[in-house]
């Protein structure tokens, strides 16, 4: 009976603690990187492309695994079109003419890869970097907060029509398709009057389409960028962008939960980078009041900058802040994990602390770790009153100093790391047991 008992008790620690590890950060009794994941992309031969997509796709298409495709120059697909992708099928983007494709507003991709056979974009060059090619655009008919009604995407794609690059509108529910199990690899281009392209760029996305399990890794621009629309995000990972990781901006309405953002400070542009950059407008005379500003609800996430001296890369300038919440942004975050950076969070300075903005903004549940402060008022190093607010045991914030090895299970992995909240198990040594009664 002893036997039995102290067994049923080891179960109960041991699984016990395994719920405990998934509580915060990212969730999942498995690592869901593993295996549609790719952390080392500049290793991987793709192969040479057999076939060619280029100019206006204006009828349903499909691409096949059997097949590489390349993207050559800005590549539309228009006229209600559905553009449907193979699991496993590679789709390169031409370094050359800096290949890009965009789904225009009313036309669909539906991008369903597997766990065990990813869609992936990425560079046809033998040396891959940052910035290969330009990178992949939905844009659909949801509400953004501009004052205009017609709302053009002033990237620099050279487009045939201002039709094929407009985007917003009414409808909150919209469809744009599925991205599922897909990697999106050095994309980013820089043009000259734009700036740089993104990895992913949602603009008036709709709540219906669906985005899951997308990796976006080595971009030279955001990884992810969300121009207003209503957007559901789960299970996506950005990769050591050169800016920033998630950037939701002119009144996106976000639930983003169990996602990656890892930041290098070795990888990072000249600009200000985060993991996070929320903001309601650019200019504040282009927002309209009347609507919906941006909001973020986040839950699950972790953030976390790796660093093989956090001390001196803080010291010489080269850590920046987790998050940034911009004026008239609502922004709530749970269970989550910030880990390395300086500080956690900065509001913009513009934000007036009080009732009203505080209700608004949340940290619950959070764990704070190896950051140089948490959250401050941006150029005022006196962040008190924050302190005192957000450290309120109702809460429920955690704040400590653990070292990425005792924080992470298996962060330095460089093949397939493990970027779950470490937490210790119990287990019962073998004498411990007692065979006897």
């Amino acid at each position: 009976m002893k036997k039995i008992t102290q067994f049923a008790l080891l179960f109960l620690l041991v699984y016990g603690n395994v719920f405990a590890q998934q509580e915060k950060g990212i969730t999942g009794y498995d690592n869901w990187l593993n295996p549609w994941t790719e952390f080392k992309p500049n290793k991987v031969d793709y192969g040479k492309p057999t076939q060619i997509l280029s100019g206006n796709i204006t009828r349903d298409t499909k691409l096949y695994k059997g097949d590489v495709y390349m993207l050559l120059g800005d590549v539309f697909v228009t006229d209600s079109t559905t553009l449907t992708i193979e699991p496993g099928t590679i789709i390169i983007g031409d370094f050359k003419t800096k290949g890009s494709l965009t789904i225009s507003n009313g036309s669909k991709i539906v991008a369903n890869g597997t766990h065990t056979d990813p869609i992936i974009f990425t560079s046809g060059r033998s040396l891959k970097k940052p910035g290969d090619w330009g990178g992949l655009f939905i844009l659909g008919d949801a509400p953004t907060n501009t004052i205009s009604k017609e709302n053009v995407l002033n990237f620099g794609l050279n487009s045939s029509s201002a039709k094929d690059i407009s985007y917003g509108g009414t409808n909150s529910d919209s469809y744009s398709g599925i991205l599922k199990y897909v990697r999106i690899e050095f994309a980013g281009k820089r043009t000259k009057d734009y700036g740089y392209f993104n990895g992913l760029t949602l603009a008036g996305v709709g709540q219906q389409t669906i985005i899951e399990n997308v990796m976006v890794s080595y971009c030279e621009g955001n990884s992810f960028n969300v121009i207003g629309g209503e957007v559901n995000l789960e299970k996506l990972v950005s990769y050591k962008s050169s800016i920033n990781d998630y950037e939701f901006n002119y009144g996106a309405q976000v639930n983003i939960s169990n996602s990656l953002a890892v930041r290098s400070p070795y990888a990072s542009g000249a600009e200000v980078s985060r993991c996070i950059n929320a903001i309601s407008y650019d200019k504040k005379e282009d927002a309209d009041f009347a609507k919906s500003q941006t909001n973020i609800e986040a839950q699950n996430l972790t953030l976390v900058n790796i660093s093989d001296n956090l001390d001196n890369d803080i010291k010489i300038g080269l850590v920046n802040e987790a998050i940034f919440i911009g004026e008239h942004v609502s922004f709530t975050i749970d269970n989550s994990v910030i880990s390395g950076f300086n500080p956690a969070v900065i509001f913009d300075n513009k934000i007036t602390i009080n009732s009203q903005n505080l209700d608004r903004i949340g940290f619950t549940r959070t764990y704070f770790n190896n950051c140089k402060g948490n959250i401050f008022i941006k150029y005022n190093p006196n962040n008190e009153d924050l302190e005192n607010w957000y450290g309120n045991r109702a809460f429920n914030n955690v704040y400590s100093k653990g070292p990425d090895a005792e924080t992470f299970i298996d962060l330095k992995n460089s093949s397939k790391p493990d970027f779950r909240l470490r937490i210790n198990r119990i287990f019962a040594a073998n004498d411990d047991i007692d065979d006897n009664d």
